[in-house]
């Protein structure tokens, strides 16, 4: 019931900041300041519908499904690929659907491959320290979603799904030179990503000193800086922030956590970090106490998942990392991460509802 509480918290801050950081430009382009809310209360009731049922099937019955989640979810991540099938948005092509109505299959490959490491490892308990038959089968199941992510392109996205991996790879029991070895290749291979491509490059020196112009290359992060510092203490009150008055770019999306720090200030900050923190001991003692193997690597990727994209986001918010346009966990305006999300802690609770005492 706590992790219950401490999810229902988040979504109810998610759904008073969306009202909150979107009413303006909800306003301007589409004639109505609710636009974004009810669009986002819709995505919330479906998924606490998804919650309630995942949290009703016991756990183990997703074992049959872990090939065929991944086999799925790779044909997803090609449709997006397809001329004519896939949506592109802002120069990125990660969506399915039409008009409002749209999907981002990533999120559901998140899901995906928790559930088919988890039944992975917990099949290959004796032969986890081995790399030709442990890590390297769980290697090849990461790069298989990492690669269609890629041509997305989505950076952030495999980042994100890569500390889900590393993560589920130690309560797994893999060598701690295995996992060494995989994190620093990926490393590598995301600073060639960053530095070989035009506009990850720029992105990546705007991080580094985003006053340098901050009227264009570094106008969203500077802006973003400049509403988490006006909140002070106490914030300047719900709904009084001056950020979304169309001088932060995505302020209900990615950049959510700068209208929460201008208008709550940094008490109202540290009441979020506490939430997820909460959130990741619940998360963890679920993972420990679950009464097989395989609940425990469901429950530590599910937690995995939510507290490293917490991190990640907060993070570029205040300056500390590249943008990489993940959103905050449950906070968020956007209806698939949402909706996999909430899916994803009812198995969480369906872990913990079978905890050893």
């Amino acid at each position: 019931m706590s992790l219950l509480a401490v999810v229902a918290v988040l979504n109810a801050v998610g759904l008073v900041f969306v009202l909150s950081s979107s009413s303006v430009e909800a306003l301007e382009d589409h004639g109505s300041s609710w636009y974004f809310f009810t669009r986002q209360v819709t995505w919330a009731g479906v998924g606490i519908v998804a919650l309630v049922v995942m949290s009703r099937i016991h756990y183990r019955r997703l074992r049959r499904l872990a090939g065929l989640g991944m086999l799925a979810s790779m044909a997803l991540l090609a449709a997006v690929l397809m001329p004519g099938v896939g949506l592109t948005i802002n120069g990125a092509r990660r969506w399915l659907g039409f008009g409002p109505f749209t999907v981002q299959p990533s999120e559901l490959a998140k899901l995906a491959l928790i559930v088919f490491l988890a039944d992975l490892l917990a099949r290959r308990e004796h032969l986890v320290g081995e790399w030709r038959r442990g890590a390297l089968p769980c290697l090849i199941g990461f790069g298989a979603i990492a690669f269609f992510v890629m041509l997305q392109p989505d950076l952030g996205t495999t980042i994100a799904t890569g500390i889900i991996f590393l993560t589920m790879l130690m309560f797994g029991g893999a060598r701690i030179r295995h996992i060494l070895a995989i994190a620093v290749l990926g490393m590598g291979g995301a600073v060639l990503a960053t530095l070989t491509i035009s506009w990850r490059r720029a992105r990546f020196f705007v991080f580094l000193d985003p006053w340098k112009d901050p009227t264009d290359t570094g106008y969203q992060i500077s802006q973003s800086l400049i509403g988490t510092g006006s909140g002070g203490a106490t914030g300047t009150g719900l709904g009084a922030g001056r950020a979304k008055w169309s001088f932060l770019p995505n302020a209900h999306n990615d950049f959510i956590f700068a209208i929460i720090a201008e208008e709550t200030g940094f008490i109202g900050c540290m009441g979020i970090l506490a939430l997820f923190g909460t959130f990741g001991v619940l998360g963890v003692r679920a993972s420990l106490k679950a009464p097989d193997r395989f609940g425990m690597l469901l429950a530590a990727g599910i937690t995995a998942w939510v507290l490293g994209q917490a991190v990640i986001n907060i993070s570029t918010v205040i300056g500390l990392m590249p943008a990489t346009g993940i959103p905050l966990p449950f906070i968020s305006f956007g209806g698939t991460a949402l909706m996999i999300m909430m899916a994803a802690t009812g198995i969480l609770l369906s872990v913990a509802r079978q905890a050893r005492p």
